[in-house]
């Protein structure tokens, strides 16, 4: 038998700490050494294109958005692929369409829409490829083994009036600790329940209040409105009832607005700033009929502001007015987000069922073509709101497929119970925003629009033969867009 003196046992207890040392600090340095950039998505609600001050708004206040603006680049032609909360939540963290990824409307209990069990979920896909990930905010997804985030800051059901989703600055000062971890990178996601219309959404004869409230929120300096000052959008009718409920909506904004200062702040002094993507985005257009749960313009066109990691940047840091900073042309669209942010996060795997496409070439100023239109996808927002279209929209024309044409257009609770539908119904107005209340309850199976002369899209060209071969070629391109994208409600075209 061989004997060990316990001199030789001791170097070699010594020897194996060693090395247990040299391998926990080389995989301490390789987690430090992971230089992809921190990516945080912030996710406003019910936001539209028309009240932000990057976008031309002079009366609304959003200095902290304006800031990320001009530290990135704005896209002015950037769309989302349906107008509804949980569907729309679910293409922006899957790159598929609603009607691909199965969530057809509203997560809500009595609604019961879940994405399929199959489909791979950015937060899920980062998570496997060394990211640390997590949410904070509104949810409104399922199922959550889909949308499987490793922490869980805050809940946010829907429409909670207690909810930290309507705090801002306290959702910021939540995300201090996630953000301080040593660990790189991260993924945050930072969803407002902003500016979302307040529950309950029935207010007549007072405007909505959008979740303001008379005690206010922690950190947060109120900016009030007089209705007189706020700009009525053209797809709105100007009445005291519109400018009542829009200086409620500014209000709502200039609120998300400090949330987001907050949260820069914090990433800042942190030193994590300029490694970080940065993402301002809207599930959906502004809580207004003829714009939420619609695929006109008003509900789509949305704001896309995108601050790219500093190392990745093109261009300096902008000093000139927000309207001469870096502005992108190329038309996007939600779909989009995801794979846009795995090429960033350097992901290789992407799984073969993303529909979108990168716009990191876009951001490095690469002008890159195929960049010239793009699908929406909306079959109902409440389960008994059923209401399938398809659109296709390029730089010049949009045509919209109504599908379930012979039905009545359903309006969501928050847009029907408002004060500026209740007030023009109530008052007996037959016509809203330039187009007569029952063309837009009763709409033809068709809509084409001439958008570069006609934004607001009221005049119909579906049906006049000058414009027959337009028409029949993007119906062309909706019918090629739906059999690749697995679109159940293609069969409609033979079976309707």
């Amino acid at each position: 038998m061989v004997k060990f003196s316990k001199s030789f046992a001791l170097g070699m207890v010594t020897l194996a700490l060693f090395s247990f040392c040299v391998a926990a600090n080389s995989l301490e340095d390789n987690r430090h050494t992971d230089n992809r950039p921190n990516i945080v998505m912030i996710v406003a609600d019910d936001h539209g294109l028309d009240a932000i001050g990057a976008y031309g708004n002079k009366v609304i206040k959003t200095p902290n958005i304006d800031a990320l603006a001009r530290d990135g680049a704005r896209f002015e032609n950037a769309f989302a692929t349906v107008s509804s909360c949980s569907p729309s939540r679910s293409v922006i963290l899957t790159g598929q369409h609603n009607h691909t990824n199965g969530m057809y409307g509203l997560q809500h209990k009595q609604h019961h829409f879940s994405s399929f069990d199959d489909v791979q979920s950015l937060p899920v896909i980062l998570s496997e490829n060394g990211y640390r990930t997590a949410r904070i905010g509104k949810y409104h997804l399922g199922p959550n083994r889909v949308f499987s985030f490793d922490q869980v800051l805050s809940k946010g059901a829907a429409n909670d009036m207690t909810s930290i989703a309507r705090s801002p600055v306290e959702m910021a000062e939540k995300s201090k600790e996630f953000i301080e971890q040593d660990r790189e990178p991260f993924f945050l996601y930072f969803a407002s329940d902003d500016p979302h219309r307040g529950y309950p959404f029935e207010t007549y004869p007072e405007p909505n209040r959008f979740g303001n409230r008379d005690q206010g929120y922690p950190g947060i300096n109120e900016v009030v409105y007089p209705s007189d000052t706020v700009l009525v959008p053209p797809y709105l009718p100007d009445t005291p009832a519109a400018r009542k409920e829009i200086a409620q909506y500014y209000q709502s904004i200039s609120r998300l607005d400090q949330g987001v200062g907050k949260l820069i702040e914090i990433l800042k002094a942190q030193g994590k700033y300029d490694n970080t993507l940065i993402l301002y985005l809207s599930d959906n257009g502004i809580a207004f009929p003829g714009a939420k749960t619609n695929l006109y313009d008003a509900g789509i066109h949305l704001p896309l502001i995108v601050k790219a990691p500093a190392k990745q940047k093109s261009t300096a840091t902008c000093k000139k007015t927000i309207q001469q900073c870096t502005v992108h042309s190329q038309m996007v669209s939600w779909v989009d987000l995801t794979p846009t942010i795995l090429d960033y996060a350097d992901v290789s795997s992407v799984p073969n069922t993303m529909q979108g496409k990168s716009f990191k070439a876009v951001l490095e100023n690469e002008h890159p073509a195929g960049w010239d239109r793009v699908f929406a996808s909306h079959t109902m927002h409440e389960v008994m709101m059923y209401y399938p279209m398809r659109m296709v929209r390029t730089e010049q024309y949009k045509l919209i497929w109504n599908i379930a044409h012979e039905l009545s257009y359903p309006f969501a609770a928050d847009l029907q119970q408002s004060l500026i539908w209740q007030d023009v119904r109530r008052r007996g107005i037959t016509q809203y925003a330039g187009r007569q209340i029952k063309d837009f309850l009763r709409r033809p199976e068709f809509e084409l629009f001439d958008i570069q002369h006609d934004p607001e899209e009221q005049n119909n060209l579906a049906y006049l033969a000058e414009f027959s071969d337009v028409r029949a070629k993007l119906i062309q391109q909706l019918k090629v867009f739906q059999q690749s994208t697995q679109d159940p409600w293609f069969s409609k075209w033979q079976y309707q």
